[in-house]
C-alpha cells in the first residue's frame, strides 16, 4: 500500500476523470488523499479518498472564477487564456504549494498524482523530493522538436515553410508570455525554490511519468518527446456517472429520429455562443436534439428551444452516446474522448483554452469537423452536420479511434505505471 496524494484543479472537466483515477487507486489497496476545491471535496470522500481543501490558496467558484480573479471578467478567446492562466493557475502556485507541503508534513506521501495543470504539485514535488505523476486531461501542450507553440491548433510542419512559421510563433509566444513566465519564477521564490531554467510549460509535465489521456491517434507524431510518456486511453470507469436521466429520456428513447447531441461544455457556459446557432441550424431537421446546459441544476435556457430540443442540465453519458448519431460541442477534451470511444463523429467549435487543440487533433484524424471559432454561425453548423451525415468516412475515422480508446482501461493503467514507477524508486 502506498500513500497517494492527488492534486485536481477544482473545475468539473478535471474532477470528473481524476475521480476514476481516484477510485482505481482506491480499489488497488492504496491511502489516498486529494487536494482540490471544496464544491469538489464530497465527491471524492465518496470515492474513498480523504480530502485538503484550498486553504492558503484561493478556493474559487468555478462558474464564476471572475468574482475571485477580476481580471477575468468580460475576456474571451486569447485574452482570456493568457490572464487566465497567469492569474489562475499560475499565481495560486505558491499559495498550492503551501497547502500541499502542510499536508505533507502532517503526513508524507510516497508519490504525487497531479492533473496537468496543478503548478501547485510542481512546487510541492520539488520541495518535498518526492515523485511526481502527471496526468494530462487535455491534449499534450509540453513543448518538445519539432512541434509548433501549443494550443494554437497548428498541425506540425511539413516543409521549410512551416519551420520558418513555427519559429516565428515560437518567438512571438515567447514575447507575449513573459508575463507568465515571470509570475511563475516569481512563484517559485514564494515557495522557497531556486531559479530554474523550465519554463511554466514544461514544468507542468513530470520528467518521472507523464499518463496522457487520449490515444497516439489523435496525437501528432514528433521526433522527440521529452520524459516519459505513456497513452492511457479515456479516464472513465464507465460505472455511470451518477448524472439522473431527465424527465423526458423515456420520449427521447421513443423518438425514431437521429439523435444529435449539443454541449457547451461546463466552462463558458453562454448558450449563445454553441446552442442557439445550433438550435437555427437544426430545429427544423430531422433529428432530436439533447442539449445539456453545463450548468448543474440549471435547464433553462434564455431564448425558446426548437420543436425537435429537449434541455437538461447534464445527461448521463454511458446511457447517451450510445445513442448518438452526431455531437455538437465545444471541445472539451473528456467529452470528446467519450464520444470517439462510441464511435461518434463529432462537429467541434472550439473557441478558447485547449478547445482550438481539440479542435484542430479530431478534424487531422478525420474523425469531426473543426469549426475553427467558438462562437460559429448557424450556417456553418449545417454544413457541418451535412458533411458529417452524408460521408462515411467521418463515422470510419471516430470507429477506428473508439477502438483503440476501447483498448485501454485508462484509470487502471495509470495505477500500473505509478505502482511501477515507485518499485523502481525502491
Amino acid at each position: 500500500m502506498a500513500e497517494v496524494m492527488f492534486a485536481v484543479m477544482p473545475f468539473s472537466g478535471h474532477v470528473a476523470p481524476m475521480r476514476a483515477v481516484v477510485r482505481a487507486f482506491a480499489a488497488a489497496g492504496h491511502r489516498v488523499r486529494v487536494y482540490t476545491g471544496s464544491a469538489h471535496a464530497e465527491a471524492f470522500r465518496a470515492d474513498g479518498a480523504e480530502t485538503v481543501p484550498w486553504v492558503r490558496a484561493p478556493d474559487f467558484d468555478e462558474n464564476d472564477p471572475a468574482r475571485t480573479f477580476p481580471r477575468l471578467r468580460g475576456r474571451k478567446g486569447p485574452r482570456q487564456m493568457i490572464v487566465n492562466v497567469e492569474d489562475l493557475f499560475v499565481r495560486t502556485g505558491a499559495a498550492q504549494c503551501a497547502d500541499l507541503t502542510a499536508a505533507f508534513d502532517t503526513r508524507p506521501w510516497d508519490v504525487l498524482v497531479a492533473d496537468s495543470l496543478s503548478l501547485g504539485a510542481h512546487l510541492a514535488a520539488e520541495r518535498t523530493g518526492t515523485p511526481r505523476v502527471t496526468v494530462s486531461l487535455v491534449p499534450l501542450a509540453t513543448p518538445s522538436p519539432g512541434a509548433p507553440p501549443p494550443g494554437l491548433g497548428l498541425r506540425p510542419a511539413a516543409s521549410a515553410l512551416g519551420r520558418l512559421r513555427d519559429r516565428a510563433l515560437w518567438a512571438a509566444i515567447s514575447a507575449a508570455s513573459r508575463p507568465i513566465q515571470r509570475a511563475f519564477h516569481e512563484q517559485r521564490a514564494l515557495a522557497g525554490l531556486p531559479p530554474t531554467a523550465l519554463t511554466f510549460q514544461e514544468a507542468l509535465y513530470s520528467r518521472d511519468l507523464v499518463c496522457a489521456s487520449g490515444v497516439e491517434q489523435l496525437e501528432y507524431p514528433r521526433p522527440e518527446w521529452p520524459g516519459r510518456i505513456v497513452w492511457v486511453g479515456e479516464l472513465a470507469d464507465h460505472a455511470g456517472n451518477g448524472i439522473p436521466e431527465p424527465a423526458w429520456w423515456p420520449e427521447s428513447v421513443a423518438d425514431p429520429r437521429p439523435l444529435v447531441h449539443v454541449t457547451q461544455g461546463t466552462q463558458n457556459v453562454d448558450p449563445d455562443d454553441l446552442i442557439r446557432p445550433t438550435f437555427a441550424a437544426l430545429g427544423r431537421q430531422q433529428v432530436q436534439l439533447a442539449v445539456a446546459t453545463g450548468v448543474r441544476g440549471n435547464s433553462a435556457l434564455p431564448f425558446p428551444a426548437p420543436a425537435n430540443a429537449r434541455v437538461a442540465d447534464l445527461l448521463p453519458y454511458d446511457r447517451l452516446l450510445p445513442r448518438v448519431d452526431v455531437m455538437v460541442t465545444n471541445g472539451g477534451w473528456g467529452g470528446v474522448l467519450a464520444a470517439l470511444r462510441h464511435g461518434v463523429p463529432l462537429v467541434i467549435a472550439g473557441g478558447d483554452l485547449d478547445k482550438p487543440e481539440v479542435a484542430a487533433r479530431v478534424a487531422w484524424s478525420g474523425a469531426g469537423v473543426n469549426l475553427r471559432t467558438g462562437t460559429p454561425s448557424s450556417r456553418a453548423i449545417l454544413r457541418a452536420w451535412r458533411r458529417i451525415s452524408d460521408g462515411a468516412d467521418y463515422r470510419a475515422a471516430a470507429e477506428r479511434i473508439g477502438a483503440a480508446l476501447r483498448r485501454h482501461d485508462g484509470p487502471g493503467e495509470v495505477v500500473e505505471h505509478t505502482e511501477a514507477l515507485l518499485a523502481a524508486r525502491r
